[in-house]
């Protein structure tokens, strides 16, 4: 018995303090603080203690979630807000592990962030015979399917350029998380390494092919029913503008996927909005006799759950390969979508051609809207469409919403007008918990540029629970988000979606707390208002200083799922 207590005594010391040396930590921090790093989320652990040690001497700021999950929707919603790379910082094993799932949504949407997670010491790396805590076979294995690339790093010396080339990894498109680990002894050890002064990374050019522009544009001239769907890609790759005027040149219609929603002005004549999963916009892009299709991969809600069936030429612009014609044949453009569109945009010169007798896309987008609208007046929703207005029209206009999986996300992704803001949400992989964490990393994010700070975040109560921990974190840095949580006592969605499919839901009902209680014993102000009061409660808690939050409990409809119209 004596050696086993000896063993695990040893498993759980800290290390000694070492005073006055630089060591592998500092080299982490000083290499991230040359890139332009401002902010660091994550929550320590033991092997990572060197890391945060190093972090104590450094200028950056460090926000402490309290679930890894979290920590990642965080640094995930701090490069949404403001384009920057998010960092994280992970400790081994379990809380690297429990970052998974946020990493997934940050890689699914092609966000940039650069993980660094510590590792146990590099003599037990592959050895079970030691038996560490924490230990795993293959830690950066399991990031594999949710990072775009990891690395191990051995050697202190090897920190500098691996970070820098991690940084590049990420901010190059296609973007995405890169992982990093560096094993416990690695980042405590003494090293005689100079102190990191500059550092640069500059993403990797990824410009279209020239004949594959040429081919583009030939198509698009000799188009008469051109239509654009403008996808996340759009926005990630800065090509807003470049679509604008490619739309107007074509006189073609465009409609954006949940993720390219602000991609295009909401109220532009030619503007479909992104009513995606209605058949009368679905309509419009099958008898488009050229569709161009920017940044996305005509994935499951954007084809209206598969049920598009284009008839024309299908253009595809897209920075992953992978997605490439991987639901719809066409001429594939591997490119940063901004480049692509910009080479598309100076080849285009505004059209003068015939178009088939009475066609018009004004007219045909302004017709298909109705049409959308007069759906929607036929399934009763009065209470749903006056619900997401309200929050429209009580949101200032240049605020950023964070939008988790629930309901009113779902609304969303179809009717809300980004305006001079920017909308984010979790369609990428699609798990709960998103909303509040993601806020709390795009607040400090815009903090960090000297811009406005208060954001807003919607939950449903059972999206909520998953960060809920997380009233702690906005109170303890006095983070201003306003989050309001639609109760509806369990799995909206889900019940909705059971209940369709076979008359009944079935363990979507759930026990919750009181959140404006829960709320108020974090420190944090918290009301609850019915759904006719939400404008109101709104417009105050966005006036406030600080977090807040605003519970509504009602329960809201989905509109019918239209790709059953046909």
């Amino acid at each position: 018995m004596a050696s086993i207590n000896s063993t695990d005594s040893a498993a759980s010391t800290p290390p000694a303090p070492v005073t006055d040396q630089r060591n592998g930590g500092d080299l982490v921090i000083e290499t991230l603080t040359a890139l332009g790093a401002t902010t660091v989320f994550g929550i320590p652990g033991q092997h990572a203690l060197g890391l945060f040690d190093a972090l104590s001497r450094s200028e950056l700021r460090f926000v402490s979630s309290r679930v890894e999950n979290n920590s990642a929707f965080a640094a995930d919603g701090f490069s949404r807000a403001t384009g920057d790379v998010g960092v994280l910082f992970l400790s081994t094993g379990p809380g690297a592990l429990t970052a998974l799932a946020g990493l997934q949504e940050a890689y699914a949407t092609g966000v940039p962030m650069v993980v660094v997670a510590s590792q146990i010491p590099l003599e037990g790396l592959g050895a079970r015979r030691k038996g560490m805590l924490h230990q795993l076979d293959d830690q950066k294995a399991s990031a594999a399917n949710v990072t775009k690339s990891q690395r191990l790093i051995q050697q202190a010396s090897g920190i500098p350029s691996a970070i820098q080339d991690a940084w590049t990894e990420a901010v190059s498109s296609p973007q995405g998380p890169v992982w990093i680990e560096v094993p416990q002894n690695v980042l405590l050890d003494p090293v005689m390494v100079p102190r990191v002064e500059d550092a640069l990374a500059e993403p990797f050019d990824n410009p279209p092919r020239v004949e594959l522009v040429r081919e583009a544009v030939a198509w698009l001239k000799d188009s008469k029913r051109p239509a654009i769907v403008a996808g996340g890609g759009t926005r990630r790759g800065g090509a807003e503008a470049a679509l604008l005027s490619i739309a107007e040149k074509l006189g073609a219609p465009v409609i954006c996927s949940p993720g390219g929603n602000g991609a295009f002005p909401w109220t532009h004549e030619l503007s479909l909005q992104s009513w995606v999963e209605d058949r009368h916009t679905t309509d419009v892009l099958e008898d488009a006799d050229v569709l161009l299709v920017v940044g996305s991969s005509l994935g499951e809600v954007t084809s209206n759950y598969f049920t598009l069936e284009p008839r024309g030429r299908i253009i595809q612009i897209d920075a992953e390969p992978r997605v490439l014609e991987s639901n719809r044949p066409g001429l594939g453009i591997r490119a940063d979508a901004g480049q692509a569109l910009t080479a598309l945009d100076a080849a285009i010169e505004p059209l003068e051609r015939d178009r088939e007798p009475g066609y018009d896309a004004v007219a045909l987008v302004a017709a298909t809207l109705a049409k959308v609208g007069a759906r929607l007046d036929g399934q009763e929703l009065g209470k749903e469409r006056a619900f997401m207005q309200d929050i429209r029209e009580a949101v200032p206009a240049g605020m950023q919403t964070f939008w988790d999986m629930t309901i009113a996300a779902y609304w969303a992704w179809s009717c809300w007008d980004a305006r001079e803001g920017q909308f984010h949400s979790a369609q990428g992989a699609g798990g709960l918990g998103f909303g509040f964490p993601g806020a709390i990393g795009g607040s400090v994010g815009l903090a960090s540029h000297d811009l406005p700070a208060r954001v807003l975040a919607v939950s449903g109560d059972g999206s909520a629970m998953y960060s809920i921990a997380e009233l702690a974190t906005a109170r303890q840095h006095d983070i201003p988000v306003t989050w309001l949580i639609v109760d509806d006592g369990g799995y909206g969605i889900l019940r909705e979606y059971m209940e369709g499919a076979f008359g009944k839901a079935t363990a979507t009902e759930l026990a919750r707390p009181d959140f404006v209680a829960l709320a108020e014993s974090f420190g944090v102000p918290a009301r609850r208002v019915g759904p006719e009061g939400i404008g109101a409660a709104l417009r105050e808690s966005l006036a406030a200083e600080g977090p807040n939050v605003v519970v509504v409990e009602t329960l809201l409809r989905l509109f019918a799922p239209t790709h059953l119209d046909r």
